[in-house]
């Protein structure tokens, strides 16, 4: 018996909420994560989750904890492999809100900016880290402009969020994960005039230096004035 399109659409969207959950509750289980400002979330309409990056489950845990999907990129190969073992990761992403992306793009890529904008501006949470890549050495460096140029393109909220202790969950370059406790603190939204895709390059560098003071004083780390570079074979 066939089922129309939008009885297909509520048994995904069902399915996501049931994937989400339970990874919000067997973290929470396993972890026991210090958690404040969830409430800072919007209740509706476009956002950006703007974040320090510490450990490869970063963005899987702001996307089980927080309170709405927010949308990261994610390695196309996590979409496509085959098997049982394939079938589940495929589904797992998907419902955290994953959206696929070729290993060769960089999530900082005037295209991939675009993708998440336009996400945003539909009405969905999508996010963003600043720095490009993760800390390996705990300190927070400088913002890179793709997260300016989402704030001022878009006018949309953006919520700084400062992650703690996730490094300890995955060491760099291990595939183990050993739960352990960690922290999410979630800012308070920070509003910027919308200028529109073609914008000053002056507005675009101002707004990300205000979002990577809001994201410092969460995160409590070390600034480091300058970008960091990713190792040679980074894994998120």
């Amino acid at each position: 018996m066939s089922t129309t399109p939008e009885a297909q659409e509520s048994q995904r969207v069902a399915t996501n909420d049931a994937v989400r959950k339970t990874f919000e509750i067997a973290v929470k289980l396993s972890c026991r994560p210090v958690i404040t400002g969830l409430e800072n979330t919007p209740d509706t309409g476009g956002f950006i989750v703007a974040s320090n990056h510490l450990s490869f489950l970063d963005s899987v845990l702001i996307q089980a904890l927080f309170p709405r999907t927010v949308s990261f990129f994610a390695k196309a190969e996590y979409f496509n492999q085959t098997g049982v073992k394939g079938r589940a990761m495929k589904l797992f992403f998907e419902s955290v809100g994953s959206v696929p992306v070729e290993r060769q793009r960089q999530s900082a890529s005037v295209e991939a900016l675009f993708e998440l904008g336009a996400i945003a501006e539909a009405g969905h949470g999508v996010g963003i880290y600043p720095e490009g890549t993760r800390s390996r050495d705990g300190r927070l460096y400088r913002g890179k402009n793709g997260v300016g140029w989402l704030a001022v393109a878009t006018g949309l909220p953006i919520v700084p969020v400062g992650l703690r202790g996730t490094e300890a969950l995955q060491k760099p370059d291990s595939r183990m994960i050993r739960p352990t406790k960690f922290e999410m603190h979630v800012g308070e939204p920070l509003q910027f005039e919308k200028l529109g895709r073609k914008h000053p390059l002056p507005a675009r560098r101002a707004a990300t230096e205000a979002i990577m003071d809001s994201i410092a004083a969460l995160s409590g780390q070390e600034r480091v004035e300058k970008y960091n570079a990713p190792p040679a074979e980074d894994h998120g």
